[in-house]
């Protein structure tokens, strides 16, 4: 059976595509370690104007990308535009910094014979998931090209037609053929390419299940991977906190992208005298989103990207309802055509509840309230997910030590939503993976470090 991309506005048909046979998915591999071996062979400097045709190219075709984006999963068209835009920036970043980030050096007090060099592996095996169908690819696999790599893309099968997309583009941008290549293939056959002997790393983006399995596959095969998986994101919202600002940034985090963000803020732990207030707020933010057609420029929440992903939040919502928590806004599956869920809050959620325990793609926000401070860490930190976290607070030195050294999360924000900036690691903790992407810690995830040592 082929591959169907479904429009998740419409619910009509997009296209089939046929998915990568077993000779050419054989044959994919071979090339893609021949070629590494010229690629290998260029300057940095040369990768790194490679890299810089990759990012004329995608703002050459952004509309287009961005309108494939919208249709396949339903990403409004302004945020389809800005994904596409964020890739961009980063093949800027990394043509201008790239050489530096991996230039060999000697760490201080090293002998003096010595040096620190990054060599590339080899083909890496790139799992990429759906919901950001471009910036998920590019934030991998545009260092790793840096670095000297080869990349294979398994990108979920919704997306194919993004998939597909992203290697025309590497191709008209002027690399070598086979330095990056498509394979339309199931999940059925990730053990295989992770354990072939040509496959030299994995990189990981999706839920923490699939982490695991293909943590353990890596594993067993002795090869490094990074794994960025799902999130909790637990808000902050402190007695002292501008409860305006908090509402307000807060309902623009839990509805990136719809909801289906794994940096999306999922959890909203308010100490319990602001509460009353911050509800309120937060609520009429939420409400005044507009949900409507992806393709209409005033959308800011689309339809999830499949029904399933629908009738899941849906339970999960169902679920926490049961269990006492109560529904300020939404809470309700909309007729019509197309997978849309109204933008929800929920409060009085507790631990136990899936809206407390589990991850929330799509835009339902759970509000949880605790007595003070001490209490709101540690049910920020009450977590397996361990991704994203933001503390809001007028005491800057305060919320500044709260996200330093109190919150188990790899990345930590005050008075701000989180997100990812191409100069900085990028990464979570716990059940959210390991390994970081971005800035000098995604140039260096899949090299060699070496110690060359001249006497």
């Amino acid at each position: 059976m082929p591959f169907t991309s479904i429009n998740p506005a419409t619910g009509e048909k997009i296209q089939d595509y046929s998915k990568t046979s077993a000779p050419l998915l054989t044959a994919a591999v071979e090339r893609s370690h021949q070629v590494f071996l010229g690629w290998r062979e260029l300057a940095i400097t040369d990768r790194a104007a490679h890299v810089a045709r990759i990012g004329v190219t995608l703002r050459q075709e952004g509309d287009a990308l961005a309108a494939l984006a919208t249709a396949e999963m339903g990403k409004p068209i302004a945020q389809s535009r800005g994904e596409i835009e964020k890739c961009a920036a980063a093949c800027d970043y990394y043509a201008r910094q790239g050489a530096g980030l991996l230039e060999s050096f000697r760490p201080p007090e090293a002998p003096p014979q010595a040096q620190v060099a990054f060599e590339p592996l080899g083909p890496l095996l790139a799992i990429m998931p759906w919901n950001f169908p471009y910036w998920q690819v590019f934030r991998a696999a545009i260092p790793a090209l840096l670095a000297g790599n080869t990349v294979l893309l398994k990108h979920a099968s919704n997306v194919s037609g993004c998939a597909l997309a992203i290697e025309e583009v590497i191709h008209r941008a002027g690399l070598p053929p086979g330095v990056f290549q498509t394979l339309l293939v199931d999940s059925s056959h990730i053990p295989g390419l992770i354990a072939h002997p040509r496959i030299r790393a994995v990189t990981l983006t999706g839920s923490t299940g699939a982490g695991k399995q293909v943590g353990a596959a890596a594993g067993a095969a002795l090869k490094p991977c990074v794994l960025e998986l799902g999130g909790s994101d637990a808000y902050l919202i402190l007695g002292d906190a501008d409860l305006g600002l908090a509402a307000e940034v807060c309902a623009g985090a839990r509805l990136v992208n719809s909801g289906q963000s794994c940096v999306a803020a999922k959890r909203f732990i308010v100490v319990h005298r602001v509460r009353e207030e911050f509800e309120r707020l937060f609520t009429e933010r939420m409400a005044a989103r507009r949900v409507g057609d992806p393709t209409e420029e005033n959308t800011e929440v689309g339809p999830l990207a499949r029904p399933d992903l629908r009738e899941e939040l849906h339970t999960q919502v169902r679920k926490s309802l049961r269990q006492g928590a109560r529904a300020l806004l939404g809470g309700k599956v909309p007729t019509g055509p197309g997978n849309f869920y109204l933008p929800t809050v929920l409060t009085d959620v507790v631990k136990g509840m899936p809206a407390f325990d589990q991850e929330l793609f799509g835009p339902v926000a759970a509000v949880v309230s605790v007595p003070d401070e001490e209490a709101a860490i540690a049910a920020a930190n009450d977590s397996p997910f361990g991704l994203g976290a933001a503390v809001f607070t007028r005491d800057l030195a305060r919320g500044e030590e709260i996200a330093r050294e109190r919150l188990e999360a790899g990345l930590t924000f005050v008075n701000a939503s989180v997100r990812s900036d191409v100069t900085l690691p990028f990464g979570g903790v716990k059940d959210s993976g390991f390994g970081r992407e971005l800035g000098v810690w995604g140039a260096r995830s899949f090299v060699n470090v070496k110690t060359v040592w001249v006497q």
